[in-house]
C-alpha cells in the first residue's frame, strides 16, 4: 500500500506541531518545578520530545511540508498548560503528562496503522516514539498523578484539548 501525498504531509505536519507542543509544556512545568525531586524526570522526558521534535523537523524541510501556521499558538499554549498545571503541585503537572501522552498514544497508534508500506522508515520512528511516549505516561502514573485533585475532569478537559490541537493542526 502507497500513502497518499496529502495524508503523508498531514501526519509530518501535526505530529512536528505535537513534538514541539510537548516540548513546551516541559519547558512550563521546568519553569514553575525546578529545583525539585521532580526537575531530572521532566527534564528526561522534555530531551526525548527535543529528539521526536528534531526527526520531525527534519522531516519537515526534506519532505517539503509546510508546519501548522499554529506554532506561534502552540508556543504559548504549551508552555501555559505546562505551567498552570505545575503551579497546582508535581502530582498536577504529572496529570497533565499522562492525559497528554493518553491522547498522543491513541494518534499515533492509528497513524502506525494508516500508513503504508511505503513509509515503513517513519511508521518505524513513530511506533518507537508512541512507546517513550507511554513511558512519559507511566512516569506520571508512578508520581501520583491519579492522586490530583479533580484529576478525571483535568484529564479529560487536557485530552479534549489535545484532540482539538490534533485536528487543527492537521489542516492549518
Amino acid at each position: 500500500m502507497t500513502t497518499p501525498r496529502r495524508y503523508l504531509e498531514e501526519v509530518i505536519r501535526v505530529d512536528h506541531a505535537g513534538e514541539y507542543g510537548a516540548k513546551r509544556i516541559y519547558q512550563g512545568q521546568l519553569a514553575v518545578l525546578r529545583g525539585t525531586k521532580h526537575e531530572a524526570t521532566i527534564q528526561h522526558m522534555q530531551e526525548q520530545e527535543q529528539e521526536h521534535l528534531d526527526a520531525f523537523s527534519r522531516l519537515i524541510a526534506t519532505r517539503r511540508v509546510r508546519p501548522t501556521a499554529l506554532l506561534p499558538l502552540w508556543h504559548v499554549a504549551g508552555f501555559a498548560l505546562g505551567a498552570a498545571t505545575a503551579a497546582f503541585g508535581s502530582r498536577a503537572a504529572m496529570a497533565c503528562t499522562v492525559a497528554v501522552e493518553e491522547a498522543i498514544d491513541e494518534h499515533y497508534a492509528a497513524q502506525e496503522v494508516a500508513l503504508g508500506d511505503d513509509e515503513s522508515a517513519l511508521r518505524s520512528d513513530i511506533g518507537r516514539f508512541r512507546a517513550e511516549e507511554l513511558e512519559h505516561r507511566d512516569i506520571g502514573l508512578a508520581n501520583e498523578a491519579e492522586l490530583t485533585p479533580g484529576y478525571r475532569f483535568l484529564s479529560a478537559a487536557i485530552k479534549f484539548g489535545c484532540k482539538v490541537a490534533i485536528r487543527v493542526s492537521e489542516k492549518i
